[in-house]
Protein backbone atom coordinates (compact mmCIF):
# COMPACT_ATOMS: atom_id res chain seq x y z
CA UNK A 1 0.00 0.00 0.00
CA UNK A 2 3.01 2.53 1.02
CA UNK A 3 4.47 2.32 -2.39
CA UNK A 4 0.91 2.75 -3.99
CA UNK A 5 0.44 5.79 -1.93
CA UNK A 6 3.97 7.15 -2.72
CA UNK A 7 3.45 6.71 -6.73
CA UNK A 8 0.26 8.42 -6.89
CA UNK A 9 1.83 11.22 -5.20
CA UNK A 10 5.01 11.56 -7.74
CA UNK A 11 2.15 10.74 -10.71
CA UNK A 12 0.20 13.65 -9.22
CA UNK A 13 3.32 16.22 -9.77
CA UNK A 14 4.28 14.89 -13.07
CA UNK A 15 0.29 14.95 -14.32
CA UNK A 16 -0.09 18.19 -13.05
CA UNK A 17 3.53 19.56 -14.70
CA UNK A 18 2.78 18.24 -17.83
CA UNK A 19 -0.80 19.37 -17.64
CA UNK A 20 0.66 22.81 -17.15
CA UNK A 21 2.73 22.36 -20.10
CA UNK A 22 -0.45 21.14 -22.15
CA UNK A 23 -3.03 23.76 -20.56
CA UNK A 24 -0.88 26.73 -22.16
CA UNK A 25 0.13 24.44 -25.45
CA UNK A 26 -3.61 24.31 -26.61
CA UNK A 27 -4.26 28.01 -25.40
CA UNK A 28 -1.29 29.22 -27.43
CA UNK A 29 -3.03 26.98 -30.78
CA UNK A 30 -0.29 24.91 -30.39
CA UNK A 31 -1.10 21.28 -31.74
CA UNK A 32 -0.13 18.36 -28.78
CA UNK A 33 0.22 14.93 -30.54
CA UNK A 34 0.96 13.07 -26.98
CA UNK A 35 -0.14 14.16 -23.62
CA UNK A 36 1.27 10.82 -20.92
CA UNK A 37 1.46 9.82 -17.64
CA UNK A 38 5.01 7.48 -17.72
CA UNK A 39 7.87 6.26 -19.54
CA UNK A 40 8.44 3.27 -22.07
CA UNK A 41 6.13 1.47 -23.71
CA UNK A 42 2.56 2.93 -23.90
CA UNK A 43 -0.17 0.19 -21.44
CA UNK A 44 -3.70 2.37 -22.17
CA UNK A 45 -3.64 4.60 -24.82
CA UNK A 46 -6.53 6.75 -26.22
CA UNK A 47 -6.95 8.75 -29.32
CA UNK A 48 -9.49 11.92 -28.92
CA UNK A 49 -8.91 14.34 -31.85
CA UNK A 50 -5.57 15.04 -32.74
CA UNK A 51 -4.24 14.45 -29.06
CA UNK A 52 -3.42 10.80 -28.18
CA UNK A 53 -3.82 10.14 -24.38
CA UNK A 54 -1.57 7.32 -22.90
CA UNK A 55 -0.64 5.83 -19.23
CA UNK A 56 3.12 4.08 -19.88
CA UNK A 57 4.65 1.48 -17.99
CA UNK A 58 7.05 3.17 -16.38
CA UNK A 59 5.64 5.04 -13.42
CA UNK A 60 8.07 8.17 -13.27
CA UNK A 61 8.02 10.70 -15.89
CA UNK A 62 5.72 12.04 -18.41
CA UNK A 63 5.59 14.25 -21.53
CA UNK A 64 3.50 16.72 -22.97
CA UNK A 65 4.63 16.03 -27.24
CA UNK A 66 3.98 19.06 -28.89
CA UNK A 67 3.92 19.17 -32.91
CA UNK A 68 7.68 20.88 -33.89
CA UNK A 69 8.68 20.83 -30.46
CA UNK A 70 12.26 19.41 -31.17
CA UNK A 71 12.93 20.57 -34.82
CA UNK A 72 11.28 22.95 -38.05
CA UNK A 73 7.95 21.66 -39.53
CA UNK A 74 6.29 23.54 -41.51
CA UNK A 75 2.51 23.99 -40.02
CA UNK A 76 1.23 26.58 -38.34
CA UNK A 77 0.11 25.09 -35.16
CA UNK A 78 3.97 23.96 -34.23
CA UNK A 79 5.57 24.79 -31.46
CA UNK A 80 8.08 27.12 -33.48
CA UNK A 81 6.17 28.70 -35.34
CA UNK A 82 4.43 30.58 -32.44
CA UNK A 83 5.97 34.00 -30.95
CA UNK A 84 8.94 33.36 -28.71
CA UNK A 85 6.46 34.90 -26.19
CA UNK A 86 4.05 32.49 -26.56
CA UNK A 87 6.68 29.41 -26.63
CA UNK A 88 7.83 30.93 -22.84
CA UNK A 89 4.62 30.82 -21.48
CA UNK A 90 4.10 27.02 -22.68
CA UNK A 91 7.46 26.09 -21.34
CA UNK A 92 6.99 27.98 -17.90
CA UNK A 93 4.12 26.83 -17.31
CA UNK A 94 5.08 23.48 -15.69
CA UNK A 95 7.40 24.89 -13.33
CA UNK A 96 4.42 27.46 -12.44
CA UNK A 97 1.58 25.04 -12.36
CA UNK A 98 4.02 22.89 -9.68
CA UNK A 99 4.32 25.71 -7.79
CA UNK A 100 0.37 26.48 -8.33
CA UNK A 101 -0.10 22.68 -6.60
CA UNK A 102 2.16 22.99 -4.13
CA UNK A 103 0.04 26.68 -2.95
CA UNK A 104 -3.28 24.83 -2.93
CA UNK A 105 -1.70 21.62 -0.56
CA UNK A 106 0.01 24.03 1.84
CA UNK A 107 -3.93 25.88 1.90
CA UNK A 108 -5.40 22.37 2.70
CA UNK A 109 -2.80 22.07 5.49
CA UNK A 110 -2.59 25.34 7.48
CA UNK A 111 -6.53 24.99 6.85
CA UNK A 112 -6.71 22.57 8.95
CA UNK A 113 -3.52 22.40 11.13
CA UNK A 114 -2.82 26.15 11.08
CA UNK A 115 0.84 27.41 10.67
CA UNK A 116 4.01 27.17 12.94
CA UNK A 117 4.40 31.13 14.16
CA UNK A 118 8.43 32.22 14.49
CA UNK A 119 7.57 32.99 18.17
CA UNK A 120 10.32 31.39 21.03
CA UNK A 121 8.75 29.02 22.79
CA UNK A 122 11.45 28.18 25.44
CA UNK A 123 15.04 29.51 26.09
CA UNK A 124 17.74 27.89 27.40
CA UNK A 125 20.01 29.24 30.38
CA UNK A 126 23.77 30.39 29.50
CA UNK A 127 22.96 30.51 25.95
CA UNK A 128 23.38 33.59 23.84
CA UNK A 129 19.56 34.74 23.92
CA UNK A 130 18.69 34.24 27.50
CA UNK A 131 21.63 36.19 27.92
CA UNK A 132 20.47 38.87 25.40
CA UNK A 133 17.11 39.08 27.62
CA UNK A 134 14.72 37.08 24.81
CA UNK A 135 12.11 35.68 26.23
CA UNK A 136 9.51 33.08 25.74
CA UNK A 137 6.97 34.98 23.73
CA UNK A 138 9.18 36.89 21.77
CA UNK A 139 8.55 36.59 17.65
CA UNK A 140 11.83 36.13 15.19
CA UNK A 141 11.63 38.59 12.93
CA UNK A 142 14.46 38.63 10.71
CA UNK A 143 17.93 36.40 10.85
CA UNK A 144 21.32 38.04 9.43
CA UNK A 145 18.46 40.32 7.45
CA UNK A 146 16.87 37.46 6.32
CA UNK A 147 12.81 37.62 7.15
CA UNK A 148 11.39 35.13 9.16
CA UNK A 149 7.88 33.68 8.57
CA UNK A 150 7.64 30.30 10.23
CA UNK A 151 10.17 28.88 12.73
CA UNK A 152 11.51 26.53 10.36
CA UNK A 153 12.89 29.43 8.75
CA UNK A 154 15.01 30.55 11.77
CA UNK A 155 15.49 26.81 12.49
CA UNK A 156 17.28 25.87 9.42
CA UNK A 157 19.25 28.77 9.12
CA UNK A 158 20.96 27.48 12.17
CA UNK A 159 21.41 24.53 10.87
CA UNK A 160 22.86 25.55 7.74
CA UNK A 161 25.28 28.14 9.08
CA UNK A 162 27.22 26.43 11.80
CA UNK A 163 30.70 28.89 11.42
CA UNK A 164 30.30 30.12 14.82
CA UNK A 165 30.16 33.78 13.48
CA UNK A 166 28.01 36.10 15.21
CA UNK A 167 24.09 36.35 13.75
CA UNK A 168 22.05 39.37 13.79
CA UNK A 169 18.27 38.51 15.51
CA UNK A 170 15.46 40.83 15.20
CA UNK A 171 13.12 40.25 17.28
CA UNK A 172 9.46 41.46 18.60
CA UNK A 173 7.69 42.12 21.47
CA UNK A 174 4.70 43.70 22.82
CA UNK A 175 4.99 45.42 18.97
CA UNK A 176 8.13 46.52 19.39
CA UNK A 177 11.42 45.41 17.30
CA UNK A 178 14.53 45.01 18.92
CA UNK A 179 18.00 43.70 17.43
CA UNK A 180 20.69 41.93 19.08
CA UNK A 181 23.98 40.15 17.73
CA UNK A 182 24.36 36.94 19.22
CA UNK A 183 27.56 34.77 18.72
CA UNK A 184 26.49 30.51 18.81
CA UNK A 185 27.67 28.49 21.31
CA UNK A 186 29.04 25.70 20.70
CA UNK A 187 27.32 22.46 22.66
CA UNK A 188 29.48 19.59 22.22
CA UNK A 189 26.75 16.88 23.05
CA UNK A 190 25.13 17.79 20.03
CA UNK A 191 28.08 18.71 17.86
CA UNK A 192 26.34 22.12 16.90
CA UNK A 193 26.66 25.99 17.54
CA UNK A 194 23.26 26.58 19.32
CA UNK A 195 21.70 30.38 19.77
CA UNK A 196 19.55 28.21 23.17
CA UNK A 197 16.21 28.38 22.02
CA UNK A 198 13.51 25.91 21.53
CA UNK A 199 10.11 26.62 18.97
CA UNK A 200 7.89 26.96 17.58
CA UNK A 201 5.15 26.66 20.52
CA UNK A 202 1.63 24.97 19.68
CA UNK A 203 0.56 25.76 15.72
CA UNK A 204 -1.27 28.81 15.15
CA UNK A 205 -5.03 28.62 13.59
CA UNK A 206 -5.48 32.19 11.71
CA UNK A 207 -8.48 33.49 9.58
CA UNK A 208 -9.33 32.81 5.54
CA UNK A 209 -6.32 35.49 4.76
CA UNK A 210 -3.63 34.42 7.16
CA UNK A 211 -4.54 30.95 5.90
CA UNK A 212 -3.33 32.09 2.38
CA UNK A 213 -0.99 34.04 3.35
CA UNK A 214 1.06 31.60 5.52
CA UNK A 215 0.21 29.34 3.04
CA UNK A 216 2.35 31.20 0.53
CA UNK A 217 5.12 31.47 3.17
CA UNK A 218 5.10 27.42 3.36
CA UNK A 219 5.98 27.16 -0.11
CA UNK A 220 8.21 29.99 -0.21
CA UNK A 221 9.89 27.72 2.85
CA UNK A 222 10.38 24.69 0.43
CA UNK A 223 12.16 27.02 -2.35
CA UNK A 224 14.47 28.33 -0.25
CA UNK A 225 15.21 24.98 0.98
CA UNK A 226 15.88 23.88 -2.00
CA UNK A 227 18.09 26.22 -2.91
CA UNK A 228 19.82 25.55 -0.27
CA UNK A 229 20.20 21.93 -0.58
CA UNK A 230 21.74 22.92 -3.88
CA UNK A 231 24.35 25.58 -2.38
CA UNK A 232 25.03 22.60 0.07
CA UNK A 233 25.56 20.26 -3.09
CA UNK A 234 27.79 22.48 -5.55
CA UNK A 235 29.72 23.61 -2.16
CA UNK A 236 30.74 20.50 -1.22
CA UNK A 237 28.54 20.30 1.83
CA UNK A 238 26.71 17.30 1.01
CA UNK A 239 27.85 14.70 -1.82
CA UNK A 240 26.17 13.22 -4.72
CA UNK A 241 25.86 10.21 -2.88
CA UNK A 242 23.27 12.08 -0.65
CA UNK A 243 21.18 12.41 -3.79
CA UNK A 244 17.89 10.60 -3.87
CA UNK A 245 15.80 10.06 -7.02
CA UNK A 246 12.39 8.20 -7.83
CA UNK A 247 13.42 5.34 -6.08
CA UNK A 248 14.55 6.79 -3.22
CA UNK A 249 11.94 9.11 -3.12
CA UNK A 250 8.93 6.29 -3.05
CA UNK A 251 10.78 4.45 -0.12
CA UNK A 252 11.34 7.59 1.99
CA UNK A 253 7.28 8.55 1.23
CA UNK A 254 6.34 4.84 1.95
CA UNK A 255 8.20 4.61 5.36
CA UNK A 256 6.50 8.18 6.27
CA UNK A 257 3.28 6.58 5.54
CA UNK A 258 4.23 3.56 7.58
CA UNK A 259 5.71 5.49 11.00
CA UNK A 260 2.24 7.57 11.30
CA UNK A 261 0.08 4.37 11.00
CA UNK A 262 2.87 2.47 13.70
CA UNK A 263 1.83 5.86 16.20
CA UNK A 264 -1.45 4.98 15.91
CA UNK A 265 -2.53 8.18 12.85
CA UNK A 266 -6.02 8.52 12.25
CA UNK A 267 -6.60 8.78 8.01
CA UNK A 268 -6.81 12.43 8.50
CA UNK A 269 -3.26 12.23 9.78
CA UNK A 270 -1.77 9.83 7.20
CA UNK A 271 -3.43 12.33 4.49
CA UNK A 272 -1.96 15.17 5.71
CA UNK A 273 1.44 13.74 6.20
CA UNK A 274 1.41 12.73 2.20
CA UNK A 275 0.41 16.30 1.59
CA UNK A 276 3.13 17.90 3.34
CA UNK A 277 5.48 15.33 1.05
CA UNK A 278 3.39 16.81 -1.79
CA UNK A 279 3.90 20.01 -1.12
CA UNK A 280 7.80 19.23 -0.54
CA UNK A 281 8.44 17.32 -3.66
CA UNK A 282 6.07 19.80 -5.71
CA UNK A 283 8.04 22.73 -4.93
CA UNK A 284 11.59 20.78 -5.54
CA UNK A 285 10.30 19.85 -8.92
CA UNK A 286 9.58 23.42 -9.65
CA UNK A 287 12.74 24.94 -8.55
CA UNK A 288 14.87 21.92 -10.71
CA UNK A 289 12.86 22.29 -13.69
CA UNK A 290 13.11 26.11 -13.83
CA UNK A 291 17.25 25.46 -13.83
CA UNK A 292 19.33 26.78 -16.65
CA UNK A 293 19.91 23.10 -17.43
CA UNK A 294 19.91 21.71 -20.81
CA UNK A 295 16.81 19.55 -21.96
CA UNK A 296 15.00 21.14 -18.88
CA UNK A 297 12.00 23.49 -18.87
CA UNK A 298 15.11 26.24 -17.26
CA UNK A 299 17.75 25.39 -20.08
CA UNK A 300 14.73 25.65 -22.86
CA UNK A 301 14.03 29.12 -21.22
CA UNK A 302 17.21 30.33 -21.63
CA UNK A 303 17.52 29.83 -25.27
CA UNK A 304 14.18 31.51 -25.81
CA UNK A 305 15.21 34.61 -23.70
CA UNK A 306 18.33 34.67 -25.85
CA UNK A 307 16.01 34.69 -28.87
CA UNK A 308 14.19 37.25 -27.72
CA UNK A 309 17.03 39.74 -27.00
CA UNK A 310 18.67 38.88 -30.84
CA UNK A 311 15.50 38.75 -32.03
CA UNK A 312 16.11 35.73 -34.08
CA UNK A 313 16.16 32.14 -32.62
CA UNK A 314 19.86 30.49 -32.29
CA UNK A 315 20.08 27.32 -35.19
CA UNK A 316 17.73 24.68 -33.99
CA UNK A 317 20.24 22.00 -34.83
CA UNK A 318 22.55 23.61 -32.36
CA UNK A 319 19.95 24.00 -29.94
CA UNK A 320 18.71 20.76 -30.11
CA UNK A 321 22.49 19.18 -30.01
CA UNK A 322 22.75 21.22 -26.31
CA UNK A 323 19.56 20.05 -25.65
CA UNK A 324 20.45 16.04 -26.66
CA UNK A 325 24.08 16.27 -24.81
CA UNK A 326 22.06 17.35 -21.49
CA UNK A 327 19.23 14.76 -21.86
CA UNK A 328 22.07 12.18 -21.61
CA UNK A 329 23.77 13.68 -18.90
CA UNK A 330 20.57 13.90 -17.15
CA UNK A 331 20.01 10.60 -17.74
CA UNK A 332 23.33 9.24 -16.89
CA UNK A 333 22.57 11.11 -13.77
CA UNK A 334 19.32 9.52 -12.60
CA UNK A 335 20.60 6.12 -13.25
CA UNK A 336 23.95 6.84 -11.09
CA UNK A 337 21.20 8.24 -8.73
CA UNK A 338 18.50 4.77 -9.04
CA UNK A 339 21.71 2.59 -8.51
CA UNK A 340 22.39 4.53 -5.68
CA UNK A 341 19.09 4.38 -4.32
CA UNK A 342 18.44 0.71 -5.12
CA UNK A 343 21.88 -0.01 -3.31
CA UNK A 344 21.06 1.71 0.38
CA UNK A 345 17.59 0.06 -0.02
CA UNK A 346 19.67 -3.33 -0.13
Amino acid sequence: MKIVIAILIFSALILFHEFGHFLLAKKNGICVTEFCLGLGPTLIGVQKGETKYSLKLLPFGGACVMLGEDGLVEDERSFGAKSVWARMSVVAAGPIFNFILAFVGAVIIIGNIGFDKPSVYEVIPDYPMAEAGIQAGDIIKKVDGSSVHVYREFNNYMQFNQSGSPVEVVYERDGKEYTTLLTPKFNEKEGRYLLGVRGPGPRVKGNALQTLQYSFYEVEYWIKATFQSLKMLFTGQVGINDLSGPVGIVNVVGESYEQVQEVGGTAKDVWLTMLNWLILLSANLGVMNLLPIPALDGGRLVFLVIEAIRGKPIDPEKEGMVHFTGLILLLALMLFVMFNDIHKLL
